[in-house]
C-alpha cells in the first residue's frame, strides 16, 4: 500500500483539530486509497443486496470523523482505525435498519466472513451478533475491543496495532488469540454467553 508521508497526514490532522476548516479537504486526498481499501474489505464481506457502496461508505465515515467536534488522531494509524470504527458503525445501522423495515422491528441476518479477513476460522453469521458481541467485550477489555477493529475492521498489522495502543507487538498478539477465541464462543452461543 502506497503511504502518503506521515508528515503530511500529521500536520493536516493537526490542522483540522486547530479548526483549519480547509484542511479536511486536504486529508481525504492523502488516506483517500487506504480509506477505500478498508471499506473495499468490509464490502466485500457484506451479504449480497447491500445498496451501500465502498466509496458512499468511505465518504459517510470520512463526514462523521471530520465534522466531530473535539475530535483528535495522533497520526495515520489512529485516524484510519477511527475510519474503520465509523464504518463498522454505518454498516451495524444499515443491517439494523433493513432488519427492522423488513421484520416489522426483528433483525434480519447478514453474512460476514470473519475468515476471509483475518485467516481465522470462527463462523460468524450475522454483523449485527457481532458488533453486540464487540460492545460486551469493549465493557469487559476496551483494549480487546480495539484490536479486534483495528485488525479486522481497518486491516492493520499486528506491529502497527502495538504502536496505536502503546503496548508490545507480543501483548496484541496474545490478546488477538484470546479475543478471536472469546467471539467464536460468543457468536456460536449465539451471545448467551457471558465471556
Amino acid at each position: 500500500m502506497n503511504e502518503p508521508p506521515s508528515s503530511a497526514v500529521k500536520e493536516t490532522l493537526a490542522a483540522i483539530e486547530s479548526g483549519d476548516g480547509e484542511a479536511a479537504s486536504r486529508l481525504l486526498p492523502l488516506l483517500y486509497r487506504e480509506l477505500r481499501d478498508i471499506a473495499g474489505a468490509l464490502m466485500a464481506r457484506a451479504p449480497p443486496g447491500q445498496t451501500l457502496q465502498p466509496t458512499a461508505l468511505v465518504h459517510e465515515a470520512y463526514l462523521r470523523l471530520v465534522g466531530k467536534d473535539g475530535a483528535s488522531w495522533q497520526g495515520r494509524g489512529h485516524f484510519l482505525a477511527a475510519a474503520a470504527q465509523a464504518m463498522r458503525n454505518i454498516l451495524v445501522e444499515s443491517a439494523r435498519r433493513k432488519g427492522a423495515l423488513k421484520r416489522g422491528g426483528h433483525q434480519k441476518r447478514v453474512d460476514v466472513d470473519l475468515e476471509a479477513a483475518v485467516a481465522v476460522n470462527p463462523l460468524v453469521e450475522d454483523l449485527v451478533a457481532l458488533d453486540d458481541a464487540l460492545k460486551r467485550l469493549q465493557a469487559d477489555d476496551p483494549r480487546k475491543e480495539r484490536i479486534v477493529n483495528l485488525r479486522f475492521f481497518a486491516g492493520l498489522e499486528m506491529a502497527d496495532i502495538a504502536e496505536i495502543l502503546g503496548v508490545s507487538e507480543a501483548t496484541v498478539k496474545r490478546d488477538w488469540r484470546y479475543t478471536r477465541a472469546w467471539l467464536r464462543k460468543e457468536l456460536e452461543a449465539g451471545g448467551k454467553a457471558t465471556g
